[in-house]
């Protein structure tokens, strides 16, 4: 929402208060691929009867059913009957529709993307998503184009491209199964986005998450039922994934998603903006650290045309706002809230 030049300034304690909430959401999620990837390689360590039972599925599956709690917490003042009475057949179809690919689809070829290749080249195959976003809002919603953050996407997927290019030896980047999983998560995202920007206005933000994760994850069981057999989740239940699974539930779902809603409600768009275009950057070098992932001779040169990215479009968007003469907004609206999700890419969930 934002404010007239007659409002009264905003509070400088809750929008710092907001804009460091933003930063450790941001990196919260980033470091979520590597966490999983982490908890992954515990269950290789620890197996039951020969099989590893912290799988990418028993912990999107248990993960998904856990950050049911936070969100309802957060959000249960919205399910009324006044505004459930207010939905129509064709909202609950886009919603439907979209908790398949938000919630399933996406998230589960993000994970098969992981569990067959680096949590990097998943970092970096993603960097597709800014310049396809931005185009396929122009082309299929009609919805203004924005030369400044479409430039910076495509000068960040440079900086990935010469990271990919200058990256040799053991660690030279391959476009297999797992890279190709991450483009079609990727394009899956961006096909999920559309259609909430489509169909989903004027609905509240807390049905629309908790619809969407409650349904996608009985689409994820049933997809995953069906894709790999009825003994795909029989290890679900065993001690060592609840052991562990409470780590992935508490930092990336509950923590994130805490951290999110407080930056969402109290920074300004354009801390927000800032925050989660460092996204990137800090899941490969989290990656370093949590998992000692070598991105290669090519970090050091790609990562500042990354920066360059960053900054070419923090330009453009103190541009926008000069020449339009918008405030600093307070909060933001559910359409600015999936386009930031779409820059932070997986967030565990």
């Amino acid at each position: 929402m934002s404010l007239a030049k007659t409002d009264i300034a905003p509070d400088v304690s809750k929008v710092m208060m907001g804009a460091i909430f933003a930063w450790a959401a941001v990196l919260i999620y980033a470091s979520s691929n590597s966490i999983v990837s982490l908890l992954a390689d515990i269950g290789a360590q620890h197996k039951v009867y020969g099989r590893n039972a912290i799988t990418y599925c028993n912990l999107l599956f248990v993960g998904s059913l856990m950050s049911i709690v936070p969100m309802a917490f957060m959000f249960w003042r919205e399910w009324t009957l006044e505004n459930l009475r207010k939905l129509k057949p064709h909202h609950w179809l886009i919603l439907t529709v979209s908790a398949f690919l938000s919630s399933a689809l996406t998230p589960g070829l993000f994970f098969y993307a992981l569990e067959r290749t680096t949590v990097t080249n998943v970092v970096l195959v993603g960097r597709i998503e800014p310049p396809l976003f931005i185009l396929a809002t122009f082309l299929i919603l009609r919805e203004e184009f924005e030369p400044w953050a479409f430039v910076a996407g495509l000068v960040a997927l440079g900086g990935a491209v010469v990271m990919i290019l200058m990256n040799n030896g053991e660690n030279q980047f391959t476009f297999g199964k797992g890279e190709i999983g991450a483009a079609l998560a990727t394009l899956s995202y961006i096909a999920s986005t559309l259609v909430a920007r489509t169909g989903l206005r004027g609905i509240p933000m807390g049905i629309f998450a908790i619809y969407r994760t409650v349904i996608g994850t009985i689409f994820y069981f049933f997809l995953a039922i069906y894709l790999f057999g009825p003994k795909h989740f029989q290890d679900v239940l065993a001690p060592v994934v609840w052991q562990w699974v409470w780590i992935y539930a508490l930092i990336v779902v509950v923590l994130g998603q805490f951290a999110w809603a407080i930056g969402l409600k109290y920074a300004r768009s354009g801390d927000v903006s800032l925050a989660t275009s460092f996204s990137p950057l800090a899941a490969i070098i989290i990656a370093m650290v949590m998992l000692g992932e070598d991105p290669g001779p090519g970090l050091v040169p790609g990562g500042a045309i990354i920066l360059l990215a960053i900054g070419i479009g923090q330009y453009g968007r103190i541009r926008r706002n000069r020449a339009e003469g918008i405030a600093e907004e307070m909060r933001l609206g559910q359409e600015d809230a999936l386009e930031h999700e779409g820059r932070i890419n997986f967030k565990g969930t």
